[in-house]
C-alpha cells in the first residue's frame, strides 16, 4: 500500500454503480483517518461494500461553517482526511468548497483523487462539442430561472447543468423558448441499472407524460448556425401552421429565429406555399 501524507483528499466516488471506485480512492478511504461525509448513510453503503470502517463525521450545506473549525483543528493535527459526496466529485455542485477555500488560507496541504463525475461522463456520451460551461443546479423560481438562462443563451459552448427529474417540464418549456437552434441530451440514471439517454432537437422534444426519477444531468449542444436537423420539410411543416393564424412577415421572422436560418429561405418556402394554396383554391 502506498503512504499517504497528512491533509485534506477530495476523493471522487460512483455516480451510480459502486464498481466504478478507482483502486487509488480505496487506498486513500482506508488510509484515512477520518471520512467527511455528505450523507453516512448513503455513504456507509460503499464503505460497507468494501468492508472500510473508519470515524465518519456528517458535513453537508447546512453544517459546513458549524464543522469547519473542528475538522480545520483535525488537520493541523496532521491527520489524514477524506472528502466524499453522496456522489461523484465533492465540491462541484456538492458541499466542500469552504473547506477547500479555508485549506487553502490554511497552506493545509489538498489532493485531488479523480475518478467518476455526472458532468463529464454525460458530456462524453453527448455527441456535442467538447468545449462546454457546467453551470450546475439551475434556479428553480421562473424569475430567477430566466435571468440566469438569458445571460447563458448567446454563449457559444455545450451547457451542462443538473435539474431534478420531477421538475423536467417546468425546465423543458424555459430550454425551448431560449436555446433556439440547440439539441438537448437527458441522461438519467448514469451507470446505474436503468441508464437512460434521451436525445433530440430542442424545437421538437415534447413533454413528458410522467415525471422523471431522479437527479437528471442535461447537455444543450453549442448553437448550430446549419442544424441539420432543420429540415425543409420540417419548416414546410412550421410554416403551414403558422400562416393561418399570422402574416407573412411575422411568419418568416419567427421561423428564422427559432430555427437559425436565413429569412430568404423561410420566405421562399412561405412563397411557395402561398401559390400552391392559390392555385387549388
Amino acid at each position: 500500500m502506498s503512504t499517504f501524507n497528512s491533509g485534506l483528499y477530495i476523493v471522487s466516488t460512483p455516480i451510480g454503480n459502486l464498481d466504478d471506485i478507482t483502486l487509488r480512492s480505496l487506498e486513500v478511504l482506508k488510509k484515512s483517518d477520518i471520512i467527511l461525509c455528505e450523507d453516512t448513510r448513503r455513504s456507509l453503503k460503499l464503505l460497507n461494500h468494501y468492508k472500510i470502517k473508519k470515524k465518519l463525521i456528517s458535513y453537508h450545506k447546512f453544517n459546513e461553517q458549524k464543522e469547519l473549525k473542528k475538522i480545520i483543528g483535525y488537520l493541523n493535527e496532521g491527520k489524514i482526511l477524506s472528502l466524499i459526496s453522496d456522489a461523484g466529485t465533492p465540491t462541484l455542485s456538492d458541499p466542500g468548497l469552504l473547506l477547500v477555500k479555508t485549506c487553502i488560507e490554511e497552506d493545509i496541504q489538498i489532493y485531488p483523487i479523480p475518478g467518476p463525475s455526472a458532468i463529464t461522463s454525460a458530456v462524453s456520451a453527448s455527441g456535442f462539442d467538447d468545449k462546454f460551461l457546467f453551470y450546475g443546479f439551475l434556479p428553480k423560481t421562473e424569475n430567477d430561472l430566466v435571468k440566469t438562462i438569458n445571460r447563458l443563451k448567446d454563449l457559444d459552448f455545450s451547457l451542462v447543468f443538473f435539474i431534478p427529474g420531477i421538475k423536467i417540464n417546468f425546465y423543458l418549456k424555459f430550454f425551448k423558448e431560449c436555446f433556439h437552434g440547440r439539441n438537448i441530451l437527458i441522461a438519467r440514471e448514469i451507470s446505474k441499472l436503468h441508464e437512460t439517454f434521451y436525445r433530440q432537437k430542442l424545437s421538437t422534444i415534447k413533454d413528458f407524460k410522467t415525471p422523471l426519477k431522479g437527479e437528471l444531468t442535461i447537455v444543450i449542444s453549442k448553437i448550430y448556425t446549419n442544424n441539420k436537423l432543420s429540415t425543409d420539410a420540417e419548416i414546410i411543416n412550421q410554416a403551414n401552421k403558422y400562416l393561418n393564424k399570422y402574416s407573412l412577415k411575422d411568419v418568416v421572422e419567427l421561423i428564422s429565429k427559432k430555427e437559425k436560418i436565413s429569412k430568404k429561405k423561410v420566405y421562399e418556402i412561405c412563397l411557395k406555399i402561398k401559390k400552391n394554396e392559390k392555385k387549388y383554391n
